[in-house]
């Protein structure tokens, strides 16, 4: 069995480009941000999250 219970390792499908990976992180400390001021809450966590994705993926474009 072994493995990570989590699910925490990364098959070739499961794995993230670099720039997907930096989106992510990047939408991550902004949300985090968002909420340690208190501007989101977990009604409005996923609408948020994805407006917050798709703005910092938009502006990555070359």
């Amino acid at each position: 069995m072994g493995g990570d219970p989590l699910g925490g390792g990364k098959s070739k499908e499961a794995a993230l480009s670099g720039q997907d990976e930096l989106i992510l992180k990047v939408t991550k400390e902004i949300m985090v941000k968002f909420i340690e001021i208190g501007r989101i809450s977990t009604t409005n966590f996923v609408e948020t999250f994805k407006m917050v994705n798709e703005t910092v993926r938009q502006s990555l474009k070359p």
